[in-house]
């Protein structure tokens, strides 16, 4: 804290206090080991399409990424990046082979989870929590109740206030900017303190100051003795500096492994002189890219396809190493003594070292031959780091830790009451379903009006039963399809960062809304019961209402397998058209006994079948009294004749309410099932 006196002649003298900015901290995270990464021989392999063979896109990769460096993977298009990166995550695991390692050990995937979070390129956010509610959330399922709230709270203020978000508290992330958004997924993930962050494609979307803070954002957490690993496609000379360690990639191979700052003086040893005025990350993408010849292959020998790495203080590789390079051209390649001269006129001799590379994944025997000499001051790699870091480390790697943050049980009910929070905030889910419900009911009473118990409009009347059974099927079905796939990117980035269960989430979905759907279809039937006159009773009633209320869940329970298990795009066309089958054999075009008996068997699968033969009965069964008549004749007249023109004389209604509870239950398993195996093989 430094003092000083300003003297004004005219207004006297003014005192000054100059206090030190206090470095941002984050001391109340849970402690968390530093965790160094190391992967050798590593490939992937995707089938060709139709075809029997293989498509490699990684070759026998190697490299090592380091806790307290922020580590970019670069390449050009079609390199490898995010098939490396999602690798490394764990996101990826089958087609590949190879060995990785954390800390020297080999990689236990369920434990490197709860080491690691995945920020993914798109923001896959919420957009009816805002940036309080949605820490809340994170906060209460990745720290369950190990922490008090007001723990929690000073958890979510000192995230919140690092990542510049403290002031939006109260927005809603659907009306953040991107590189609020992009700041916000990584708040949600730091909660638990992960030692390991992904991101891919962090700065994508992003202009020029906005990247700028992302990257410096990254900078930060890596001082924290995190491991920051991104990909990246071509960063400005700006963002370029600011990476500690770089790994670019080419055709699925290492050309380069190593500091930045080395990046241009190995590619000088080998020929490849980036001009001054040139981004060193946009020459090397050129030269990955052939722009200056096929110097890819010579690379990777240098290299050693990862297995070198390019280290500030480390010798280059030897030139016996590398391919087609002229050996006494490259000895007689030297740095010029002026460089060395104006290194050590700074007073710092003492810390300025000549460079050398170091294999730090196989270990060679050391070779006397010439190497190329580059000046490096070692200070900025002594600099203290951020407290940030020291202060939430623990000596080792942890043993038994919980998969989940917090239990199923828990993790449910936090599911739930957002689930909730979400259907009040959406106009699309409650609003106009409740609208479309009441509009659409007081129509169809009014065109059914008063037929009910009128004989000569028997025929009318099952008209009116079958289309309510359209109704509640469309519409529970159509909401579901929508909507449900528009949460699957949200469920895949939460679930694979160990958010919560895929069980408990399901569970919490299919709780949240059958209350809401039962209501909509309450006020449906209530309005046209009364409007078309049928029997006031309230047996009938309740029965009428029980076998409507299964057909709606029954009908959102097929929204979820088909929302499960394809896009939207799809899932809108084929429902309606899977439907048809089911309608078909209904019993209200074609009665039972007139299906052919090869065809009869649909029916025991047909839901609306079970849902219009329950209404009917709550209708015309169980000794109702003749009906009306204000014609001459009415054939209809007595219920028994009606029940017999559908064939439903020895149908039980108990019958058709278990079997609509067996399908229930059975769509609702198969939708798990489906949901699974969805994210199974996005992985």
């Amino acid at each position: 804290m430094d003092t000083f006196i300003l003297n004004n002649n005219r207004k006297g003298s003014v005192k000054v206090t100059i206090t030190p900015c206090q470095p941002k901290t984050l001391t109340h995270l849970p402690k968390r080991p530093p965790v160094d990464i190391a992967f050798k021989d590593l490939k992937y392999s995707v089938k060709d399409g139709r075809k029997k063979s293989e498509k490699i896109i990684l070759k026998s990769v190697s490299g090592r990424l380091r806790s307290g460096e922020l580590t970019a993977i670069m390449g050009p298009s079609g390199a490898g990046k995010s098939t490396l990166l999602n690798i490394l995550t764990g996101y990826k695991t089958s087609g590949m082979s190879g060995s990785i390692t954390i800390n020297g050990h080999e990689r236990n995937l369920s434990q490197f989870a709860k080491l690691s979070a995945y920020i993914m390129q798109d923001n896959q956010l919420h957009g009816n929590l805002n940036v309080e509610e949605a820490m809340h959330v994170a906060t209460a399922l990745k720290l369950g109740r190990d922490l008090s709230k007001t723990d929690k709270q000073e958890v979510i203020k000192e995230i919140l206030e690092t990542l510049g978000l403290n002031e939006h508290r109260r927005t809603m992330t659907s009306n953040l900017s991107g590189g609020q958004k992009k700041r916000l997924s990584i708040a949600l993930e730091l909660v638990n303190n992960p030692p390991i962050m992904f991101f891919d494609e962090p700065t994508s979307g992003l202009d020029s100051s906005s990247c700028f803070q992302c990257i410096s954002l990254l900078k930060t957490l890596a001082r924290g003795v995190r491991t920051i690993i991104c990909t990246i496609h071509q960063p400005s000379a700006r963002l370029f500096e600011m990476f500690d360690h770089l790994y670019t990639l080419a055709e699925g191979q290492c050309v380069y492994q190593g500091s930045t700052e080395q990046l241009v003086p190995f590619l000088g040893t080998l020929g490849l002189d980036c001009p001054s005025y040139h981004n060193p990350a946009s020459f090397v993408i050129e030269v990955s890219c052939g722009e200056y010849g096929d110097n890819v292959s010579k690379l990777v020998n240098a290299i050693q396809n990862g297995e070198r790495d390019i280290r500030s203080g480390k010798p280059f590789p030897t030139v016996k190493h590398l391919n087609n390079v002229n050996i006494n051209a490259t000895s007689e390649k030297k740095i010029p003594n002026t460089m060395i001269e104006s290194s050590t006129s700074t007073g710092n001799g003492s810390n300025i070292l000549l460079a050398y590379t170091k294999n730090d994944i196989v270990k060679e025997s050391s070779d006397n031959s010439e190497a190329i000499m580059i000046p490096v001051d070692l200070n900025c790699s002594e600099k203290v780091q951020d407290n940030v870091t020291t202060a939430l480390l623990d000596s080792g790697l942890p043993i038994g830790q919980r998969r989940y943050g917090t239990s199923e049980w828990n993790q449910f009910w936090i599911i739930l009451k957002r689930t909730l929070l979400f259907s009040r905030r959406d106009w699309t889910l409650m609003y106009l379903r409740l609208f479309a419900h009441i509009l659409v009911g007081i129509l169809i009473g009014a065109l059914y009006y008063d037929i009910g118990n009128d004989g000569a409009k028997v025929l009318s009347n099952l008209g009116f039963l079958f289309f309510n059974m359209l109704f509640l099927m469309y519409t529970s079905m159509t909401i579901t399809i929508l909507s449900f796939p528009l949460e699957m990117p949200v469920l895949i980035k939460e679930n694979f960062n160990r958010w919560y269960s895929l069980r408990s989430y399901y569970l919490a979905i299919t709780v949240s809304d059958l209350p809401f759907q039962a209501i909509f279809c309450i006020i449906y039937v209530t309005i046209v019961y009364i409007m078309t006159s049928q029997p006031p009773e309230y047996a009938r009633y309740f029965m009428f209402l029980s076998a409507c209320l299964l057909i709606s869940f029954v009908a959102q329970s097929v929204g979820l397998v088909v929302g499960a298990a394809m896009n939207v795009q799809n899932g809108v066309f084929l429902a309606p058209v899977m439907s048809v089958p089911f309608l078909l054999f209904s019993g209200f075009f074609v009665s039972f006994d007139a299906i052919p008996g090869c065809l009869r068997w649909i029916t025991y699968l047909s839901y609306i079948r079970y849902g219009f033969e329950g209404t009917a009965l709550a209708t015309y069964s169980f000794g109702r009294k003749e009906l009306k008549c204000f014609q001459p004749y009415c054939f209809f007249k007595y219920p028994e004749t009606t029940l017999e023109e559908l064939d439903m004389l020895d149908a039980d209604f108990t019958v058709d309410i278990i079997a609509l509870l067996i399908i229930f239950f059975v769509l609702r398993i198969s939708a798990f099932l489906f949901l699974r195996w969805k994210l199974n093989s996005v992985r």
